[in-house]
């Protein structure tokens, strides 16, 4: 059998009669104790064999092939053989540091592990979530005593509030709250940090939080019609002249003219609108990178918007070099002068998904128009977007900021019916 190099990991192959091949170090220079184990199903891996202090065998995979070339997983395979002569155990050791490893230890693995597999944003978020519910209420638990009943009672107490907490004192930012919402994302978010633990960590091999269900956030029903919309246009336009200032007005338009999620405006650069192509390119969304097609209104609204020299961002902060953030406190105040009960940030994109409905447009459309991923729609548009979402998106914009704006758009309104 010769030494085990590149050459012989490329030429492994499977036995036919469905049992594992191993292959052991030999020839000139072999280290003895350091094989390969391949699977039936082409997995392979790394291994070393060896007697502990009791006599007993014992083998302990070193790394995946792939993970780890052959002369990588020498050098780690001698330094625990070495280990095993002298009376250590490698096997039982790795076992106890597994067995020993908290929620949050793992958690703190799995974020140092995420840059460039995780989308920046995202990984924000899961570090807040982290901090704020799952280490208060989890992270003392060993990984390997988890229950599923651990993970109900973390998201019962999430949606009870029993973590909700002001993030900081001074600066930028809201407060941790809870809910229903909060206890869905983070219960998604634990059950992938959990695959993680299976894979590559395998610390433990079933996952617990399959069998929590997350709870229902109930579908959005609340939209604004065209008359409500011609109420909030109103109070806004007074509000661009008064202590609100023209940042929120502006934002709650945008987001009404395009459909746009909060952070897709608020956290949108200047250079990634694109006004010749009539689209928005956004390099970050919730579906990846995107183009989202805008229409006439939405792109005469961002053109007018000033910039502010030194600051990338469509909608700068009042202070510093990043994005304005406030825009749900503001909404609240633009709503309640308006008398507008029930609207959130979500109901603006909402009520621009309600007003395509109400125009005739299908849900294949409008799917395409709020940057859902529609294979056929946005996908395959490389460069350009669709010239039919385009046309859409001109006639849904036209016709809610017409309706902001309390003129007639030159088109048959039809009044929007409230679900019930």
């Amino acid at each position: 059998m010769p030494k085990i190099t590149k050459r012989v990991v490329d030429s492994l192959r499977t036995d036919r009669s469905g049992k594992d091949v191993f292959v052991w170090d030999a020839g000139d220079g072999a280290l003895k104790g350091f094989g390969i184990r391949l699977k039936p199903s082409g997995v392979g891996s790394f291994l070393i064999q060896y007697r502990n202090a009791e006599g007993r065998t014992r083998r302990m995979v070193v790394g995946k092939i792939g993970t780890l070339t052959a002369e990588e997983a020498r050098v780690i395979a001698r330094d625990k053989l070495a280990a095993a002569t002298k009376g250590a155990d490698p096997s039982a050791e790795r076992r106890a540091v597994r067995g020993a490893t908290t929620v949050s230890e793992l958690c703190d693995l799995y974020l140092a592990n995420a840059d460039g597999r995780i989308k920046a944003s995202t990984l924000a978020m899961d570090r807040s979530r982290i901090t704020t519910h799952v280490k208060p209420l989890i992270g003392r638990l060993t990984v390997r005593s988890l229950t599923a009943a651990d993970i109900e009672r973390m998201k019962t107490d999430i949606i009870a509030g029993k973590t909700a907490a002001p993030r900081k004192k001074e600066g930028r930012g809201g407060v941790a709250t809870g809910g229903v919402g909060v206890a869905s994302r983070t219960l998604g978010m634990v059950a992938t940090i959990l695959e993680y633990s299976i894979k590559p960590l395998q610390i433990i091999k079933d996952n617990p939080a399959r069998g929590v269900r997350k709870p229902a956030d109930g579908k959005q029903r609340r939209f604004l019609t065209l008359e409500e919309i011609g109420k909030l246009g109103q109070v806004m336009r007074n509000a661009e002249a008064g202590a609100e200032g023209a940042t929120a007005p502006a934002a709650v338009r945008l987001l009404l003219l395009t459909g746009f999620r909060r952070m897709e405006a608020l956290a949108l650069p200047r250079a990634w609108v694109d006004t010749p192509a009539h689209c928005v390119r956004l390099m970050e969304s919730k579906s990846g990178y995107q183009l989202r097609p805008v229409g006439a209104a939405a792109l005469k609204l961002l053109e007018g918007i000033p910039e502010r020299e030194g600051n990338p961002w469509v909608f700068p902060a009042e202070r510093g070099n990043g994005h304005f953030v406030g825009l749900p406190k503001a909404l609240g105040r633009l709503c309640a002068k308006a008398k507008l009960d029930g609207v959130t940030v979500h109901v603006l994109r909402h009520s621009f998904a309600a007003t395509a409905a109400e125009m005739g447009y299908s849900e294949l459309t409008i799917a395409g128009l709020l940057g859902h991923s529609v294979p056929g729609v946005t996908a395959r548009y490389a460069h350009v977007p669709d010239s039919a979402l385009v046309s859409a998106a001109d006639r849904v914009s036209a016709r809610i900021a017409a309706a902001l704006d309390g003129v007639a758009d030159g088109q048959n309104v039809v009044p929007m019916r409230i679900a019930g």
